[in-house]
């Protein structure tokens, strides 16, 4: 106790030099926790963005692929669904329910999705959570638009305003101004890719293709007129659709029946394998953060050392009276080990509180600007580890100039130095 007493004064009245190596530290720590808290925030985001969905359908292609359009909205699908297909396994024995999924379209550099007014009852996100409306009620019109809560809200839009969609996902001049929706709903923020899309029927992405020829709008004064279209607009394609099986076993049996289907090529995904697929995709890039991180704190810890080192020479006086009045080796060994235990403890809570208020400060805004929930959790067992690792790398790094003050011999530290 005595001794602890007795760093603690000793790094007290070198203020500044203490604060500056428990800051140094604090910063390095603070990234090492932050990278590692960002990491496991990010892939629990991802990870629920879709829950209860058993297989998500679309055109042959990649799976990673597949997953990162339907579902996050990046990216674009190679290749179409016939309706007819999407009909026949919607209609499978051991098939619970189906959602259909068009894109194509935009709106001011938000998709826009065609699908069904199942798709708000059908889609769970965080496990178990559904979608809810803030404002409004699920489309019903042809010409009805839902949208999302970062849509309404960056664009300002209400109930009962119109709304052109663009052709294409990119910003063009190819626009549907002629068949105008119509915001009859708006959703609640959920803090996934659901909150920067705009919802629509199928009907409405038949509708406002009716009069197009490969791609190609009307001639001027040949498109058809909205007030003469119905619910009963042919629809030909789609781009996905999610799929709930009745059992677990009924999905391993679907998704081996639909990949294998002859009439149309297909790809069946279970959503929590591809996204393991896309973790192991980036795996390299988080070990090479994780390895310029620990590098960082090896340099805060040097930092620590020089600091430690070179006060040895205005601590001389000091070390020389200590082992006058008494005091082992082993005694000033352990006074210098202990402050240097004691500036990375400090420096490892400073560094965690910073990191909790930088999150808890980021958090909303990560949220709003790149629709990523990054929860606050409580430190895992491997960040535990890494503090411990910290904190014993510091209390081994004050070996160096404790043995050196071991050396310093007692007549060395009583002399007046010129």
């Amino acid at each position: 106790m005595l001794l602890l007493n007795l760093a603690y004064k000793s790094l007290r009245n070198r203020r500044l030099t203490t604060g500056l190596t428990v800051f140094s530290i604090a910063l390095s720590v603070g990234l090492l926790i932050g990278v590692e808290q960002v990491r496991n925030g990010v892939r629990e985001s991802f990870s629920n963005t879709i829950s209860q969905t058993d297989l998500i359908v679309g055109p042959r292609s990649g799976s990673i692929q597949l997953l990162l359009y339907s579902v996050f909205g990046m990216g674009s699908p190679i290749s179409n669904i016939r309706y007819e297909t999407y009909q026949k396994f919607s209609q499978h024995p051991a098939v619970d329910w189906t959602v259909p999924y068009s894109l194509g379209d935009s709106h001011r550099g938000f998709r826009v999705i065609g699908t069904t007014a199942d798709f708000f009852q059908r889609y769970r996100y965080r496990r178990d959570r559904s979608i809810e409306f803030q404002q409004g009620r699920p489309p019903e019109g042809v010409f009805d638009v839902v949208l999302g809560h970062d849509v309404a809200e960056q664009l300002q839009y209400r109930l009962g305003d119109p709304v052109a969609v663009t052709h294409g996902i990119a910003e063009g001049f190819l626009k549907h101004d002629d068949k105008p929706f119509k915001v009859v709903g708006i959703l609640d923020k959920t803090a996934t890719p659901v909150d920067r899309a705009l919802y629509i029927l199928l009907q409405g992405m038949s509708a406002i293709h009716i009069d197009w020829k490969d791609g190609a709008p009307p001639m001027p004064g040949q498109a058809t007129p909205a007030a003469e279209i119905g619910m009963d607009v042919p629809i030909e394609q789609i781009t996905a659709f999610f799929l709930g099986a009745k059992s677990r076993i009924d999905t391993l049996r679907l998704q081996r029946e639909i990949n294998t289907n002859e009439e149309e090529p297909l790809l069946a995904i279970i959503p929590g394998v591809a996204l393991g697929e896309l973790w192991r995709g980036i795996g390299y890039a988080e070990d090479g953060l994780k390895i310029i991180t620990f590098f960082v704190v090896a340099v805060g810890l040097m930092g620590m050392l020089v600091s430690v080192y070179t006060s040895l020479n205005e601590r001389r006086r000091e070390m020389a009276i200590l082992r006058a009045v008494g005091s082992g080796p082993s005694r000033v060994v352990s006074l210098l080990v202990l402050e240097s235990g004691l500036l990375s403890l400090a420096g490892c809570i400073l560094g965690t509180g910073l990191i909790y208020m930088g999150l808890f400060i980021a958090q909303p805004m990560v949220e709003r600007h790149f629709g990523l929930y990054v929860p606050i959790q409580a430190l895992s067992w491997l960040e535990y580890a890494y503090l411990a690792a910290v904190v014993a790398a510091g209390f081994a790094i004050g070996l160096a100039p404790a043995l050196k003050a071991y050396r310093n011999t007692l007549a060395d530290g009583l002399s007046v130095r010129v």
